[in-house]
Formats: structure tokens, sequence, C-alpha cells
């Protein structure tokens, strides 16, 4: 069950969207937030909805997600501490385009319409960062939609894990994704089901360019993940330190 937290703008400084705003701004903003503390696995928002408020993350984490009608989830991105969400609806008064469920206990702290838009006109900077996230988000899209369109699933999976390797950050082409995504949540990301995922998987770990390391799981060749993704065949990856 949700439960009320304190209004602190101390919650407020850890979002890179509000950075370099003068106190006194901020403390206004957190007493005109609501905030809540949720625990795992609460839908916040549910697509199609109404509700229109842009959602702070002051800790925790959330899943931007679609359920389909035949129960498949298809995750489009996660959000941690820091990250907000909820612009859109905020901006263009449109219904909600998506769902959106806590993965953690979160803390959060909701804006109001009205309340963000004024914010958006008062504060260039924050303007222009919302966007610039804006942008981002809509080649993320593209780039989603391209792979979906285009791509075939053992591709879409490649695809996905060379996302999940630069965002871990790769060096000296190795990357360590600590902990390990499950196979559900990388299957509802590329659009499949987990076995299709389990077996891909399965496969690199055997070709040698992942490798299992408790809970984490570990890309050794990273170069070789991109020719596998481009088109070469797994058996002529060479394994590492072959």
């Amino acid at each position: 069950m949700a439960t009320s937290s304190p209004r602190s703008s101390l919650g407020l400084r850890a979002v890179p969207l509000f950075e370099g705003l003068p106190a006194q701004r901020l403390d206004a903003l957190a007493q005109a937030c609501r905030w809540r503390s949720l625990p795992a696995g609460r839908l916040l928002v549910q697509r199609a909805e109404r509700e229109r408020d842009v959602h702070f993350v002051i800790d925790g984490q959330i899943r931007v997600t679609i359920f389909a009608l035949n129960g498949r989830q298809l995750t489009f991105r996660e959000i941690g501490t820091g990250g907000h969400f909820g612009e859109l609806a905020a901006i263009d008064g449109e219904p909600r385009s998506a769902d959106v469920l806590t993965l953690h206990s979160s803390l959060i702290a909701s804006l109001g319409a009205d309340d963000f838009r004024r914010l958006l006109e008062e504060e260039g900077v924050v303007a222009d960062r919302v966007m610039r996230g804006l942008c981002r988000l809509v080649r993320e899209i593209s780039e989603r939609v391209i792979d979906l369109s285009t791509l075939g699933v053992q591709n879409r999976v490649h695809a996905e894990l060379l996302r999940l390797a630069r965002e871990a950050g790769c060096e000296d082409n190795r990357a360590r994704l600590d902990p390990a995504p499950t196979h559900a949540e990388m299957a509802s990301r590329v659009s499949t089901n987990r076995e299709q995922v389990t077996r891909e998987l399965t496969a690199l770990v055997k070709a040698g360019v992942l490798a299992r390391d408790g809970g984490a799981l570990v890309v050794r060749d990273a170069a070789g993940l991109q020719r596998i993704a481009d088109g070469a065949p797994r058996e002529l990856i060479a394994k590492p330190g072959a």
C-alpha cells in the first residue's frame, strides 16, 4: 500500500532535470509534489488513463512497458533513481501511452501538469533538458522499431546484449552485466518468449562470447558479439584466448 512521505527538496536535488535550480525553487517544487513510497510490483501509471502528472524517481526503479491483449509484455525502458517520466501527457494532454510499474520499492514525487508546464515556461534550462530528453526518446524508439521490423529473434537478442554492454561500460572488449538480466526481462525487451532467449544465450555461452559468473553475465568478446549481430556465424567467431 502506498504511504505518504515528507516533502523535502533534498530528494529533488538528485534529479538531473533540476540541476542548478535555486534552493527556493526546489523548496517550492517539493511542496507542490505529491510524495509516495510504493512497494515493488505496484502499477503506477496505466495505459490510456487520463492522469497527467510528471513523476520523479527519488529512489528506486520503475519499468515503462505495455501489456498486450495476449498477455505478452513489451518493455520500452527502465528508469532508476533521478529519472522522470510522464512529460508527454503533461505537455499534450493526451492519455498515457504505456503502463508504468515499480520494479523495487520506490519513492516517487509527482508534480501536476499545470505546475510542470509553468516550470518549463519560467526555467529555460529545464525546458531545454526536457526537449533534449524527448529527442533521445524518439531516437531510441526509432531504433527499437527498426530492430523489431528488420531483425530476427536471434539478432534482436544480440542487439539487446550489445545495448546492455554499452550501458554497463565495455573495457578491453569485455562488459559485466551485474546483476544479469533475467531471460523473461530480455524477452519482454525484444518481443519474444523466454525459451528463445534461453536458447540463444546458451548458444553464445558455448561459442565463448558470453560467460556466466554467479549472478552476473559477462560479455567476453563484445567485438565478436557485434560481428554475430551483423550476420557472422557463431562458429566462425574465435573464442577469447583461443
